[in-house]
């Protein structure tokens, strides 16, 4: 064959597997997601009792010394123990892993306790249902067996881990050529390289790195539960029952009632496209319809309610928290407490609500600690630079001062004139949380003004952004403590958020 045609042979193979590697990127960026997973929850209405706020908090005092306040896991490990016939978890993290630092110690061994809850259940009631839905980063990406998910399937309990190939590819240049030609030979199981999550365990192949590098996951933190009275409770957080989390700072939700409905049915979803096969869940009658005593999509609460509350998650997450800020002007109060604030169009949207004269107070986990690693500020200290210099001051910042654990929040609240608006969950505010890359959940609550709800929240918050606290502790620090206006920073920044080459 005469070179020139080798050539032309050669050109036309590149240009067609160039086509694929774009085809496949492009389709798999806006994909539909899987069917039934998607929730943009009705409203339904919120009676005295039917939330609680609960929060985690993590400071040092003079000496170094760890103060930690916690109270999440405490309750959802009450409302499991309540449990009547089921309860059906989705957990991120849940695992021993430590990080960089192995010897390290924890604060609390959160995935033994969990562990050793759920199995006493089964063991109490054999009858009693437990679903648990987890990421493949429990399994190192298939690269470790998780221990802890090895031990409640021996104990019957119906594990699920999530498959991440069904949802969007937040990576497309990468996910692609995943897709195409690395996902068929990249096995798990032992190897010959590090563990990602863990420096003292054993070492894995360099198919669980490959995997782990499509930057995807169930983000979800949740649990539903079947009350003693005949209704759905549960707890929406952005807390994981991780050990090497189990000094972070988080908050969460305790939910009752029908709204839990359109989360459990996600929640189910998720589980059956992964693989389960499981039979229906014993649902209350009181709780099988979502909007039984609910309000219409808009309307006030029904008459004698405390206000109103709805469930949302992925984009429809980005959806609630851009509206309520385009809504928000003079005499508006927004506090917003973060683990990453990166989403274009969230900062627009803070942007313009301070210019409109909204009042709007950012308090941010610096990105320097991860699990004994050191990071460098990306997103969270170029975007907070971004935010100050652009509202020419109006927007106000401060960081949260952490010692090695993170400030894990993702909390949005709005004091509006004729009422109080809060979301809260395991969405960080970026392109992967809020644009149906992730599986992410949240709840929405809007109630009247000085609401106990309200007054819990802020209680916190304001505590953390004014040092309120013992003698010596110092909960968060001035902007300028952190502030990075380098410009190499802040196009990194933009570069790995618009092209979903990060971890953020």
């Amino acid at each position: 064959m005469p070179r020139s045609a080798r050539k032309r042979i050669a050109r036309w193979i590149g240009i067609g597997l160039l086509a694929a590697w774009a085809i496949v990127g492009a389709w798999n960026v806006v994909k539909p997601m899987p069917r039934g997973v998607v929730v943009d929850g009705a409203w339904s209405a919120l009676h005295e009792g039917d939330v609680q706020f609960l929060r985690d908090i993590t400071a040092a005092d003079g000496y170094g010394h760890p103060i930690i306040d916690q109270q999440i896991f405490d309750a959802a490990f009450r409302m499991i123990a309540a449990a009547q016939h089921f309860v059906v978890l989705d957990m991120f993290l849940f695992n021993e892993h430590r990080g960089a630092n192995a010897a390290a110690p924890v604060h609390r061994p959160l995935a033994a306790e969990l562990t050793r809850l759920l199995i006493d259940k089964r063991r109490a009631d054999s009858h009693f249902r437990v679903l648990f839905i987890t990421d493949p980063i429990n399994d190192v990406y298939g690269g470790e067996p998780s221990p802890e998910l090895e031990t409640l399937r021996a104990a019957g309990v119906e594990v699920v881990v999530t498959d991440l190939d069904r949802l969007r590819d937040s990576n497309p240049a990468y996910s692609a050529l995943w897709r195409l030609a690395i996902g068929w030979w990249a096995r798990g199981g032992p190897g010959d390289w590090p563990n990602p999550f863990d420096a003292g365990a054993n070492r894995v192949s360099l198919g669980a790195w490959a995997r782990l590098a499509n930057f995807k996951a169930n983000h979800r933190k949740l649990l539903v539960a079947d009350g003693a009275d005949g209704v759905l409770h549960g707890l929406v957080t952005s807390a994981n029952p991780h050990d090497a989390s189990s000094q972070h700072s988080n908050v969460a939700l305790a939910i009752r009632g029908p709204v839990l409905g359109p989360l459990l049915a996600s929640e189910l979803a998720i589980a059956r496209f992964s693989g389960w096969k499981g039979a229906a869940l014993a649902v209350p009658e009181r709780a099988a319809s979502a909007t039984a005593n609910g309000a219409a999509e808009g309307a006030p609460a029904s008459s004698g309610a405390a206000g109103r509350i709805r469930i949302v998650t992925e984009e429809a997450i980005a959806d609630a928290v851009v509206e309520r800020l385009q809504s928000a002007a003079a005499g508006d109060a927004i506090d917003i407490a973060m683990f990453y604030l990166a989403d274009r169009g969230v900062l627009r949207a803070l942007r313009d609500a301070a210019e409109r004269g909204a009042a709007v107070r950012v308090l941010l986990d610096p990105n320097k600690d991860a699990f004994g690693r050191e990071k460098d500020g990306i997103p969270n200290r170029p975007v907070a630079s971004e935010l100050v210099a652009g509202s020419e001051g109006a927007i106000r910042l401060r960081w949260y001062r952490t010692h090695g654990e993170q400030f894990h929040v993702k909390l949005v609240a709005v004091r509006g004139r004729d009422g109080y608006w809060l979301t809260l969950g395991s969405a960080n505010l970026t392109r992967r949380n809020l644009r149906d890359y992730n599986l992410e959940a949240n709840v929405v609550v809007e109630t009247q003004r000085e609401s106990a709800l309200e007054l819990a929240v802020l209680q916190w918050f304001d505590g953390l952004w004014t040092n309120r606290a013992p003698a010596g502790v110092e909960y968060t620090a001035e902007f300028g403590a952190y502030a990075d206006p380098t410009q190499l920073h802040y196009w990194g920044y933009r570069f790995m958020e618009a092209t979903g080459l990060s971890a953020f």
